[in-house]
């Protein structure tokens, strides 16, 4: 073995998978797109329909639901399936959901007739998000495993870091595209969003139709992760269970903390801005009306970024601030390509740890109300963020071998902490106002912080390239 080539994408056994590894970041592009777009709905709703903060989470408890519930089906099916086999299931039941968002308009024109609750209308759009959500289950319990195998192991934090940077991509554009079709208006100033709502989702599913069949025609070998800790093995007196090595079983909670800190923030950043921003200068206003009678066809995207409130005062208008949002996840995915660069050179759960700290500081700061600071915390808690969820994704499955793939739909159930914790932001927000709710995600990433500094005595690891033959678990 140690005269094999060794390098990013070569694999112990001397395959170059560079080609794998780049069509499978395209689910990563995929899943991202599709969260950008969840994550300015919320205002939407609360617009069209009515609700409040906490009432609207109800979207982003729809969208983990869906990991929730088929985390551990997907893991299984992974297993039973290959990598190939559960990735194309995956992407037919995107497209499914992304179908039904085609009926899901067609009932809530029916509110406007009185022929259905409003109540109804929403629970329809629901269920299409928590399908879609179903299918990006079976992609991210398998995609972010298999990234990891996909070359030399010292380099599995690296790689999954550069895959989740196109998902930064895909993040920076759903909201670009949720703000043209949610909140859309006609020549009269009417909103449009409810009529157009299902159009990029139609779009999804036909795309993801099309990389099904790429995928089934595409070598994707199945690939089987080191078995540091022996697990594959009967060497009597081993540990067969994963839930026996704390560092995995603390990636799990470390996951769920995060993730809710990050779906809180997401969800939440249309109404921070749109509520919580000190008065918007005059001169923005016109520096931004200037810029769209220039710009040709972005004029359209450009135009209506701020509005006048009751009181007078000029403000950033939903559209602005789902558009902003993209600045929000240019950061996102600076700080994953940044970051994979300095995971080559510095251990992973240092890394990790820094950061988290980091944003521990970004929301105290938010939380205190000092008006632009406060502002331009928000934007670097995208920064910041961005490196979380691949490097405890890889911390968690470290060593486990064959059973990364079970211990990989453990860490995607965790995602339901997207489901529970913004419910509880939302409601610290309507009871005081959007600052305070940054109280959730601060507390979150302080646990996170405290996952990336005890990893090495969790893992008895040095690092993701080495495992101490003396340490226990």
């Amino acid at each position: 073995m140690s005269n094999q080539k060794k390098g990013m994408f070569v694999t112990p056994d001397g395959q170059n998978v560079v080609f794998t590894f780049i069509l499978v970041t395209s689910l990563f592009l995929l899943w991202g797109f599709c969260n950008g777009m969840i994550d300015v709905m919320d205002k939407h709703f609360q617009d069209e329909l009515g609700l409040t903060k906490a009432q609207s989470a109800w979207v982003q408890f729809a969208h983990y639901l869906g990991y929730f519930l088929m985390s551990i089906p997907a893991g299984w099916l992974a297993t039973k399936l290959g990598y190939k086999g559960g990735i194309i299931t995956g992407l037919v039941i995107v497209a499914a959901g992304g179908f039904w968002f085609i009926p899901a308009t067609s009932i809530n024109d029916m509110v406007r007739t009185g022929q259905v609750s409003a109540n109804m209308a929403f629970v329809a759009f629901l269920f299409g998000v928590c399908l879609i959500a179903t299918g990006l289950t079976f992609l991210e319990t398998i995609a972010n495993p298999y990234t990891t195998v996909l070359g030399d192991p010292q380099y599995a934090a690296t790689r999954i870091n550069l895959a989740q940077s196109t998902n930064g991509i895909g993040w920076i554009f759903g909201p670009i595209v949720g703000s043209m079709y949610f909140y859309s208006k006609n020549a009269q100033g009417q909103s449009t969003g409810s009529a157009t709502l299902y159009i990029p989702y139609a779009g999804i599913a036909v795309a993801v139709l099309i990389l099904a069949v790429i995928f089934y025609f595409a070598n994707i070998p199945d690939i089987k992760a080191e078995d540091d800790y022996h697990l594959d093995d009967t060497t009597p007196g081993v540990s067969k269970s994963i839930w026996s090595h704390p560092h995995f079983v603390m990636a799990v909670a470390a996951q769920f903390v995060y993730v809710a800190a990050q779906a809180g923030i997401f969800s939440f950043f249309i109404n921070y801005l749109t509520a919580d921003v000190p008065p918007i200068p005059a001169s923005w206003d016109t520096g931004m009306k200037d810029l769209s009678a220039n710009a040709g066809f972005l004029s359209d995207w450009l135009s209506g970024w701020f509005h006048t409130t009751k009181d007078g005062v000029l403000a950033i208008s939903d559209k602005g601030a789902a558009n902003m949002a993209s600045l929000g996840f240019m950061l996102f995915l600076a700080g994953r390509f940044s970051g994979a660069g300095l995971l080559k050179k510095f251990s992973a759960h240092k890394i990790l740890c820094y950061y988290a700290v980091a944003n521990v500081v970004a929301t105290l700061v938010v939380f205190l109300k000092l008006g632009w600071v406060s502002v331009a915390c928000v934007f670097l808690s995208f920064f910041f963020m961005s490196i979380m969820f691949p490097t405890i994704f890889a911390l968690g499955i470290f060593g486990l071998g064959a059973r990364a793939k079970k211990a990989s739909s453990y860490i995607v159930m965790a995602i339901m902490g997207g489901a529970v914790l913004p419910k509880a932001m939302g409601a610290i927000a309507d009871h005081y106002d959007m600052s305070r709710g940054f109280a959730v995600p601060m507390v979150c990433f302080a646990l996170v912080a405290v996952y990336g500094y005890m990893w090495p005595k969790l893992a008895g690891a040095d690092s993701l390239a080495s495992v101490r033959p003396t340490a226990g678990h």
